[in-house]
C-alpha cells in the first residue's frame, strides 16, 4: 500500500489531511508514504521528512506509480485529462454538480476511482471525518463580517487566514464594537451537527444571539417565515433530495429583517441547493455577493472556510481520519468499500 499526499494547488488552500504523526503511524503499519513538497502547506515539508515520509516534487502525482493512492483535499486541475489512480479527496460530484459530472467522466476515461472524503461513512451512515466544526466557526465569522459591513452601507472586503480561533473571535468583537450597531440575531439550521455546532460556538463567543434549528424544526416543510425575522441566516446542513428550500428567490422582495445568508454548506450548483438566491461560490477576495439591493441581501458562500483556521482544522480532521487511513490495506466491506460502491454507482450515471 502506497499513500501519495499531493500538494494543494488551489489559492488560499493551506490545509492538509495528514500530520507528521499520522505519517509515522502509517509507516509503522507498513504503508509507504510519499508527500509532495509544498511551500504553502500549514505544516512544513521538513516536518514530514523528519517523520520518515518520502518527499517528492510538487504536482508530481500524475506520474506516481499505478498502485499509489493519491490523497488530497480540494479539487484537481480542471484540465480534462483522464485519471488513472485511486484518489482520496473532496470531489463534490454526487449531488448533481455540473463540474462533478465532468470529473467522474475523467475517472471513467482513465480507469481510476474517486474515494470521496465527504462520503466516508461508518456502518451507521455517520461520516468518519469532517472539517465541519471549523467550517461553521469560520463561516459564522465571515457572515457576521458581512453584516458589519452593511452597517456602513458597504459590502464585506477580502478575508485572510487567522492564527487560531481566538484571533478570529477577537477580530470580530473589535469589528462589532466599532460598528456600534449592537449584535445581529442569527438563525442556524443544522444546529445539532458539526457545522452548526461550530457556527453556534462562534456566535456565542461574540455575543450574537442564536436560534438553533435542526430536523425537528424543519420537518413541517417550507416555507419558513421565521428565517426572515432574523438578520443573519446560517445554512449548516448537507443538502439532499428531501431538503426543503430555506430562502427562495421570492424572499428577496418580502418584508424581512434578513440581510445576510451564510451558506456554509455551499452547494450553489447542486440541484438540491436550499438557498437558490445565488448560483456561484464566493471567494476570499470577494466573500459576499449582493443578490438584492433594497433592503440588501448578501450571500456568503466560500467553499473552503476551514482554511481560515488551517492548523486547527488540519489537526482535527487528520486525527479523525487516521484510523480509517490505517484500515486502507484490509478494508473489504467497510468505509472504503462503501465509498467505492458509491463511486461505481455514480460514474455509471455520469457516462450514460
Amino acid at each position: 500500500m502506497h499513500l501519495w499526499v499531493r500538494a494543494e494547488q488551489r489559492d488560499n488552500e493551506t490545509r492538509t489531511g495528514i500530520t507528521p504523526e499520522g505519517v509515522r503511524a502509517l509507516l509503522d503499519a507498513g504503508i509507504a508514504v510519499s508527500v509532495e513538497a509544498s511551500e504553502t502547506r500549514v505544516i512544513p515539508t521538513a516536518d514530514f521528512r523528519s517523520a520518515g515520509a518520502n518527499i517528492v516534487p510538487a504536482q508530481g502525482w500524475p506520474d506516481a506509480p499505478d498502485d499509489a493512492i493519491i490523497f488530497g483535499l480540494k479539487e484537481l486541475p480542471d484540465d480534462g485529462t483522464p485519471l488513472r489512480h485511486r484518489h482520496i479527496m473532496f470531489g463534490h460530484t454526487f449531488k448533481g454538480q455540473t463540474a462533478g459530472k465532468k470529473l467522474l467522466q475523467r475517472f471513467d476515461a482513465g480507469g481510476g476511482t474517486l474515494l470521496d472524503l465527504e462520503y466516508l461513512t461508518d456502518a451507521d451512515g455517520r461520516r468518519v471525518a469532517a472539517f465541519g466544526y471549523w467550517a461553521g466557526f469560520a463561516g459564522a465569522a465571515v457572515a457576521i463580517k458581512c453584516w458589519v459591513a452593511q452597517q456602513d452601507d458597504d459590502i464585506a472586503g477580502p478575508v485572510t487566514p487567522y492564527a487560531n480561533a481566538q484571533a478570529v473571535t477577537d477580530d470580530l468583537i473589535h469589528d462589532l464594537e466599532a460598528a456600534g450597531a449592537g449584535r445581529p440575531s442569527a438563525l442556524i439550521i443544522g444546529a445539532l451537527g458539526r457545522v452548526g455546532t461550530g457556527a453556534a460556538d462562534f456566535c456565542r463567543a461574540v455575543d450574537v444571539p442564536v436560534t438553533g434549528w435542526d430536523m425537528a424544526e424543519t420537518a413541517r416543510g417550507a416555507p419558513f417565515p421565521e428565517i426572515l425575522t432574523h438578520e443573519v441566516f446560517l445554512n449548516c446542513i448537507l443538502a439532499g433530495a428531501e431538503t426543503p428550500v430555506f430562502v427562495p428567490r421570492t424572499a428577496l422582495n418580502q418584508p424581512r429583517l434578513l440581510t445576510v445568508v451564510g451558506d456554509i454548506a455551499c452547494d450553489p450548483d447542486s440541484t438540491f441547493n436550499p438557498v437558490p438566491v445565488y448560483d456561484a461560490a464566493t471567494t476570499w477576495d470577494a466573500p459576499a455577493v449582493r443578490v438584492h439591493e433594497d433592503p440588501p441581501m448578501d450571500v456568503m458562500a466560500i467553499d473552503n472556510l476551514p482554511s481560515m483556521l488551517p492548523l486547527e482544522s488540519s489537526q482535527d480532521f487528520a486525527s479523525q481520519l487516521l484510523p480509517t487511513l490505517l484500515d486502507l490495506p484490509q478494508d473489504r466491506a467497510g468505509v472504503w468499500a462503501r465509498a467505492r460502491a458509491l463511486f461505481d454507482a455514480n460514474v455509471k450515471s455520469a457516462v450514460s
